[in-house]
């Protein structure tokens, strides 16, 4: 019997939503995308209003063809990808490749993988949105140009294989200028003047703020000295020291009599953050838990995708988290209130009902929240691994918390002044919360690192009371540099400025660090390579309009206009081709340069500049008179990585035998571990990571490596996609397995331990 046929992208969604829709339908996933211009030229018709040539990806033939078969002997096919615009492109291929009429084809959208948004998706179908799907076009041909019109420049007049992008190239740019404000950042000095009041049992400490009723900047260590000489009678009692941070601290033990001048008591109230929209999420998450954010998009996909949640019970536990929305629907509002009574007081509710400020965001859709809110992080402890549960868990509580009540603290500050300098004022505040409302759930961190918390209470003291104190101490302070990004402030700031969709975050994010122009340092900071400095200064110069900020902002603005009906995708291409590009291109071809990277040394051979060159193995330094002169040296940072690993490797026995030992070298993909006789000894050896090498650490402590049923020996063995347990003579022996879940969430413990350490 025919039945009706959804197509869905992801295999992880299929059996979860057949399930809900059995036996009616058949649910088969398209693995993706399907269709795409080809890789090898450019396949966009310039001349004839920007006409794209699409093609079936070579790894989906086989799909697709299964596909077409199966939308033959169906009743009606129905698209069901996800609700953005890549996927409504999607959609929109998969009609074309299966021969579909994407006016006719039914197409459906669900928020959140439950039965009733299947069903009520099912139950009202619309059709292809070619305007989102136009809008998706203009994103992807527009940036199809760039890269493969810039990148060639770049591959003639700086070196091959480097690469161009509208999003990318301008997100390096906004961390090669952050690194050039470090490099020219210039501290200016600072003194904070303190000391140590007690009143009763209490010790807290002031500031000083205030002379003659102006602030007071100190900028010296005379400045400094100059307020102490009024505080004493003898100077020469200032004693000097260091501080451990290696800056100038001045100490008087001389108690000093404080009197209370001035006490100021007012309430504050704070209020909760929005639910989570794609952006918010990938920047709280990388506060907390140190996830980049390509890692909290994959965890994100598996939460909403689908969870086993005991008895076979499959469902997704987040709403769709690709949203710039801070919407909740009636049904989530309603949870929220009843789990916040219940929890707490009903005090602890008040509705909330968040407005994006982003012009552009699609408020149809919900905010990233759990599907069913009254499922709670304790609830699935053991369905879900490490990560799973702390995203789970961070989206769980902001979603509750948006819908609670103020938190309300009363801040006091405190004015003193010494007995002998009346006419300065000294300052402590102290905060207290009065009622905790939402944050008894849940507090939002920021990027700020220097936070210092006290850990004094101020007590109740009354307005011309007498106070002791000592020691009296001027600290000698700098200003810092600005900091450089991580993932989850780069989010903000791409943001901020408007460059690229969430969505898009986590692509550019990788392709930076992947090409060669980012690394990723101290397990969080973004740092520009020298690539970063050449390629941007370069597209700075001939590529200015690319590479300004508010150009990239205006190309949003013309997608979404593209997307609302009101502007063609044609239009757009013709004004940026015909604009700026076409031009910038013949320019740069023309009349720029081919950019050398100097390394400011001479070559000991022949005494020629010495430069940086590179090849696929990587970067190394050669003689600028070469082929006449072949000197060749490694940069100092990749001897120092080859020493470190020389140490960790070398001198220990070859497995192939305990007359050899391991030598580190290196070839065309890196250094590798070899015998000391390779080649003639063939034995070669993985560089292993970090996480490999807790993984094999806990598997010898913990684990027997034997396989339960035949008694055979088992390793751990390596694949493309990730490590797995093997007979030790595998593939002769075939036998082989997953780890563990609980292995893996052990080792990213170790990890996270070792990280914070």
């Amino acid at each position: 019997m025919a039945k009706n046929l959804v197509i869905v992208e992801s295999p992880a969604k299929w059996k979860t939503i057949e399930k809900f829709l059995w036996p009616d339908y058949q649910v088969v996933a398209s693995m993706w995308h399907i269709r795409d211009l080809p890789v090898k030229s450019l396949w966009i018709d310039i001349e004839n209003n920007f006409t794209p040539e699409y093609g079936i990806n070579d790894d989906k033939k086989k799909t697709v063809d299964s596909l077409v078969k199966l939308s033959k002997t169906a009743n009606e096919v129905l698209i069901a990808t996800d609700e953005d615009r890549e996927w409504e492109a999607i959609g929109w291929h998969l009609c074309y490749a299966l021969k579909l009429d994407p006016v006719k084809t039914k197409r459906i959208v669900f928020h959140e993988i439950t039965k009733k948004a299947i069903t009520d998706a099912v139950s009202s179908p619309r059709t292809i949105d070619m305007s989102l799907v136009d809008a998706q076009q203009a994103r992807r041909l527009l940036d199809r140009l760039v890269w493969y019109k810039v990148s060639p420049i770049l591959w003639k007049k700086i070196r091959k294989w480097l690469s161009a992008g509208r999003v990318q190239s301008v997100a390096v740019k906004l961390i090669v200028e952050k690194e050039r404000e470090i490099q020219n950042f210039k501290p200016e000095e600072a003194w904070k003047l303190s000391v140590e009041l007690s009143y009763e049992k209490s010790k807290f400490k002031a500031e000083l703020h205030k002379l003659d009723g102006k602030v007071k900047k100190l900028h010296s260590k005379e400045d400094a000295q100059k307020i102490f000489a009024t505080l004493c009678d003898d100077i020469t009692l200032l004693k000097e020291s260091k501080s451990k941070k290696d800056t100038l601290v001045l100490t008087l033990d001389d108690s000093l009599e404080f009197k209370l001048v001035d006490v100021s008591k007012k309430d504050s109230k704070r209020s909760p953050g929005a639910p989570f929209t794609t952006s918010t999420l990938q920047q709280e998450a990388a506060r907390k838990y140190g996830f980049g954010v390509k890692q909290t998009m994959s965890v994100a996909q598996k939460l909403y995708e689908w969870i086993e949640i005991g008895n076979g019970d499959r469902q997704g536990l987040i709403t769709y988290m690709r949203t710039d929305s801070v919407n909740l629907s009636d049904q989530a509002l309603g949870q929220a209130q009843k789990m916040i009574t219940s929890q707490f007081w009903e005090k602890y509710h008040k509705t909330r009902k968040f407005k994006t400020k982003s012009q552009w965001a699609q408020e149809a859709h919900e905010a990233i929240r759990p599907t069913d809110l009254s499922r709670t992080p304790e609830s699935l402890q053991g369905a879900l691994d490490a990560n799973q549960l702390k995203l789970y868990t961070l989206i769980w509580k902001r979603t509750l918390a948006s819908q609670m009540a103020e938190a309300i603290v009363e801040v006091t500050n405190f004015t003193f002044s010494p007995s002998k300098a009346p006419k300065q004022e000294w300052k402590t505040k102290w905060e207290v919360i009065k009622f905790d409302g939402f944050m008894k759930l849940y507090i939002e961190w920021t990027d700020d690192e220097n936070e210092e918390e006290a850990e004094w209470v101020l007590p109740a003291i009354e307005v011309g009371e007498l106070l002791n104190g000592k020691p009296t101490e001027g600290l000698q302070t700098f200003s810092r540099p600005p900091a450089r990004y991580t993932e989850a402030s780069l989010v903000k700031k791409l943001e901020s400025e408007w460059i690229g969709r969430p969505s898009t975050y986590a692509p550019t994010i990788g392709t930076i660090i992947d090409r060669g122009y980012i690394e990723k340092k101290d397990r969080k900071y973004l740092h520009p390579t020298d690539t970063a400095f050449t390629v941007t200064d370069f597209l700075e110069e001939y590529f200015k309009q690319m590479m300004q900020y508010k150009f990239t902002k205006d190309v949003e603005t013309e997608f979404d206009k593209i997307a609302s009906g009101d502007e063609t995708y044609v239009k757009i291409l013709e004004e940026f081709w015909n604009g700026s590009l076409k031009k910038d291109l013949e320019n740069a071809g023309e009349n720029a340069e081919k950019v050398v990277e100097k390394v400011g040394k001479a070559c000991p051979k022949c005494w020629s500049d010495l430069i940086y060159r590179f090849s696929k193995a990587g970067k190394f330094i050669g003689c600028s008179a070469y082929p006449e002169c072949d000197f060749v040296d490694q940069p100092e940072e990749e001897k120092n990585v080859l020493d470190a690993l020389k140490a960790k490797y070398e001198w220990k026995p070859c497995p192939d035998g305990i007359e050899w030992t391991i030598v580190v070298k290196t070839g065309r993909y890196g250094p590798f571990l070899a015998s000391s006789e390779y080649p003639k000894v063939k034995w070669i050896g993985k560089i292993k990571d970090e996480k490999e090498e807790i993984l094999e650490q806990i598997l010898a402590e913990k684990w027997m490596l034997v396989d339960e049923e035949t008694g055979e020996e088992m390793v751990v063995k390596n694949s493309r996609r990730w490590p797995f347990l093997a007979a030790k003579n595998y593939p002769k022996v075939k036998i082989a397995k997953n780890i563990p879940k609980e292995i893996w969430n052990e080792v990213n413990e170790k990890l996270s331990q070792k990280w914070d350490e």
